[in-house]
């Protein structure tokens, strides 16, 4: 057969086997459409807020809190923390598989070369002696390499490149959530101390009560019950101590793990300064920004393209595939000339496949990677929708609990003005005990509710700036502000 009959018989061969035995995705289709955050609607939510560029958070963000220690602990825990490792290693492992699927488009070419030495056995030696020695040489060369004729090869590495892009803004948005939960952390420690304090300064005012009862009780103005109510509340406020000492030593302990150090490294942690709070503003052009300052939207939004190309890799597999294979060197036994013409060989193989029947296994495939699709942008916008929820439901926590610092704080002022009152005159044998004894317990309450309200503003202002991305841009990554990908495949 000559080289134009061949030619002319493998076209033919091809064109048939297109025609005739193409298995068919046919009615198989995504249904996942991804939400646009322009049409979410915010405007009622954040209504009023201050709009500034200058909004969004810088990448040292935590800076604003006013505190130095607080930065050198962030930066602690962004180098030894275990659950940045963990992030790393997921990045690596994905950068790893986007390079193993970039290589497997590549052709291949092996040498090998080897030399055999053998006795064969009377049966095997067609003289019947079995006394025949031989030395085999060889040494060749093979070459492999799958054409992509429609591309699938090249999506599969697109697709392993987005998943490897998502891992490396998962990683970014790991060190957003580890310096926001150490922030967290610190500020629990801080409010720890305040409440520890607030404990101490309860003793303390109990005690003096305790004492005022016993010269009452020995003036004979006071009951013995009403020094044993004392007594009582005296010990109370000992055990309330012993809880704050409890929960200050757990705050130090999980800021310590945080850390990646064992609980004795929160020991040698000062006591936090009184956090700053930052002030209550809105970036302009939110929400639409948003998408490319949120780590969590950018990963989300690679791994819906991901998702596409790995739809495309699936449909490749449904047409015909090309390959080509050849080998040639050359083979001889010892005595032989080794790259003599008798002794050098070589073939060439191509091969076309095509899928003809295959139970439904491409099918199959191909709906599951449909299916992922769909979850990629259901995922997506439920990470849009999360993201327009945290900022809009943070703002307008912040927005309030300013009014209610400055209502709680009077609060307590004119608690302790009538426990200042009340005990002066206890102590001068005209106040009412159950007076003192309602007051002191009204101060107190007073006194840990407005630190509970400065923690939590502490608390909502870190949470604020995470919710607006905490200084993180998608747009230094290449493509990271495209659009996910909606079409119907």
């Amino acid at each position: 057969m000559n080289g134009k009959t061949f030619r002319t018989g493998l076209s033919g061969l091809l064109a048939a086997m297109m025609l005739a035995g193409c298995a068919s995705y046919s009615g198989l289709a995504t249904e996942g459409k991804s939400l646009d955050a322009k049409n979410l609607q915010a405007g009622q939510s954040l209504s009023g807020v201050t709009l500034s560029p200058a909004a969004w958070p810088k990448n040292d963000w935590w800076k604003s809190l006013g505190d130095p220690q607080l930065d050198g602990l962030i930066r602690e825990a962004l180098q030894d923390s275990p659950d940045l490792q963990i992030a790393d290693a997921r990045a690596h492992q994905a950068s790893a598989a986007a390079s193993a699927a970039d290589a497997a488009r590549m052709p291949t070419l092996d040498a090998s070369a080897g030399v055999s030495r053998s006795r064969m056995a009377r049966d095997q030696d067609p003289r019947g002696e079995g006394d025949a020695y031989s030395t085999v040489r060889n040494v060749g060369v093979s070459f492999n390499y799958d054409f992509d004729l429609w591309g699938g090869q090249r999506a599969a590495w697109e697709a392993a490149l987005g998943q490897a892009r998502a891992a490396e803004v998962d990683r970014q948005a790991a060190q957003l959530t580890l310096a926001a939960d150490v922030a967290r952390a610190y500020s629990d420690l801080g409010q720890a101390h305040i409440i520890h304090d607030l404990a101490s300064e309860d003793l303390k005012r109990t005690r003096q009560m305790l004492d005022l009862s016993q010269r009452r009780l020995s003036a004979g103005i006071d009951s013995q019950y009403q020094f044993q109510q004392t007594e009582s509340l005296e010990a109370s406020s000992q055990a309330s101590l012993i809880d704050a000492e409890k929960r200050l030593q757990s705050a130090k302990i999980a800021l310590a793990v945080l850390l990646g150090k064992g609980p004795d490294r929160g020991n040698e942690v000062a006591r936090p300064k009184v956090l700053q709070p930052s002030a209550v503003a809105l970036p302009s052009m939110l929400p639409a920004e948003l998408l490319g300052r949120r780590p969590d939207l950018v990963a989300a939004r690679w791994r819906v393209e991901a998702a596409s190309k790995d739809i495309d890799a699936s449909k490749t597999r449904f047409y015909p595939n090309l390959n080509l294979s050849a080998a040639a060197g050359a083979e001889s036994l010892l005595g032989d000339a080794m790259f003599g013409s008798a002794s050098r060989f070589f073939n060439i193989a191509p091969t076309v496949s095509v899928p003809i029947f295959d139970g439904g296994r491409l099918r199959a495939d191909l709906d599951a990677r449909d299916a992922d699709y769909d979850l990629a942008v259901a995922q997506y916008n439920k990470s849009l929708v999360k993201a327009l929820g945290d900022v809009s439901d943070t703002l307008n926590q912040l927005r309030d609990i300013g009014r209610q610092i400055g209502a709680q704080q009077h609060a307590t002022d004119i608690a302790q003005e009538s426990y200042d009152t009340v005990v002066q005159r206890y102590g001068s044998g005209i106040g009412n005990y159950l007076d003192v004894l309602s007051i002191e317990q009204q101060l107190l309450q007073a006194q840990r509710q407005l630190a509970n309200l400065n923690a939590e503003r502490i608390d909502l202002s870190i949470q604020l700036m995470q919710a607006l991305g905490g200084g993180f841009q998608g747009d230094t990554l290449a493509a990271a502000n495209a659009t996910p990908a909606t079409q119907t495949h």
